[in-house]
This record gives structure tokens, sequence and C-alpha cells, in this order.
């Protein structure tokens, strides 16, 4: 499994109970990840130093929406898209200041792709934002799965050069594996990184990389 890349990404964070715990293993192995928070968790007492704590660590922080409740391709309305995609924007804004150029991750109901991923508004509130868009091509369902996930994980890297990876940083029990995956990545020598395949990335800065219709509804 020589020269293969992976970029990790962390969903539905932050959590008090598990992000910490996730930032701890990156450090100690010198990895970087992307964060892909939620609005409804962001609020949470303590979630905006945890948030601060991963961006001065070298860590990406994007947009996952604001409630992680509903596709965005289910409810095409005018204020769905406003509220998961430019109210969750708002809130990060004011809550963290710098945190980079801005990302969004739809919200995938269990990991699929399809067409209740995007909304026409939804798709257009993030381009007036100058939005990217970080999909995935790795889902090991770990919070279906959290004693087993590694396997389903490191056997989705072998099949690709480059894998997008989604986990999430939540209090599931699945993170008690994180150190024996990271461990495993590093005696594969497989590459850590935030840079991200373009097969993955629909848009960049607002404005389409490929077509996206498969995508929307």
């Amino acid at each position: 499994m020589s020269h293969k890349r992976v970029t990790l990404s962390f969903d539905n964070g932050p959590s008090a109970r598990v992000t910490p715990f996730v930032l701890g293993e990156l450090q100690q192995r010198g990895m970087a990840a992307w964060f892909f928070l939620v609005g409804t968790q962001l609020q949470a007492s303590g979630a905006r130093d945890i948030a601060h704590q991963a961006i001065l660590e070298g860590h990406r922080i994007a947009n996952h929406s604001m409630t992680h409740r509903v596709a965005l391709g289910d409810d095409p309305s005018v204020e769905c898209a406003e509220r998961e995609v430019g109210g969750m924007h708002e809130l990060m804004c004011s809550a963290l200041q710098e945190w980079g150029t801005p990302w969004f991750r739809p919200f995938g109901r269990g990991g699929a792709l399809g067409p209740h991923l995007f909304s026409a508004a939804a798709l257009n509130e993030l381009t007036q934002l100058e939005y990217s868009v970080l999909l995935w091509n790795s889902v090991p369902r770990d919070w279906e799965n959290p004693d087993g996930w590694v396997e389903t994980a490191l056997a989705d890297l072998s099949q690709r050069e480059h894998t997008v990876v989604v986990l999430h940083d939540l209090p599931t029990g699945a993170m008690d594996q994180l150190p024996r995956f990271l461990d495993a990545l590093s005696d594969l020598s497989v590459e850590v990184t935030l840079d991200v395949p373009p097969d993955c990335v629909p848009m960049r800065a607002g404005a389409y990389q490929w077509d996206v219709a498969s995508l929307t509804r």
C-alpha cells in the first residue's frame, strides 16, 4: 500500500468528550485533518475553544451545516439553504473569526452521494459566499461499527491513490480505535495530507469544477 495518500476528515463535531482526544492523537503523530463542524455542536459550552485549538494546531475547520438534520436536496427551499449554509457561515465568522478559506461539506444521509446532497438554492448560497466543497470517497461507517471500522477504512485505502475518509468525532466509541488506524497508516507508509483530490471537489471558491447535476435535486 505504498505511495498512497489519505485526507482525514471528522464530521459532526466538535464534541467536548471526543474531539480533544482526536486532536491529541493527531498531534502526537504530527498529522493534520479536516474538521467539518455543525452549528448546534459549535454552540455548546466549550466548543469554540476546541475549534480554536484545532486551528492553532494546523487543522482545517469547515462548515457542515447549522443543524445536520436535513439533506439540502431534501428541502430545496431558500430558507433551508440560508439557514444551513449561510447561518452556519455567520456563526463561524462570529465565533471563530479567522478560520481560513470557506469550505463546506453537505449532509450525505449516511455517506451516500446523490441528488439529495444539494438544491439549486443551496448551490446558489455556496456560490454567493464563494465556498469550496469537499465530498468523500470513503465512509467506513464508524458510527455503525465502532470496533471494526478500521479494517473497512484500510480496505478503501487500498483501492485508490488518494482517499478522503469520513470519520466522526462523536461519543459513539468509534474513536477508541483511532490510534490503531493512525498507527496502521504510518506502518503502511500512507501519506496523511490536507490536500484533496479533484474528484472530491465539485466547487472551488464558488466556481464549479465539474457538473454537479447528479448531486442536485
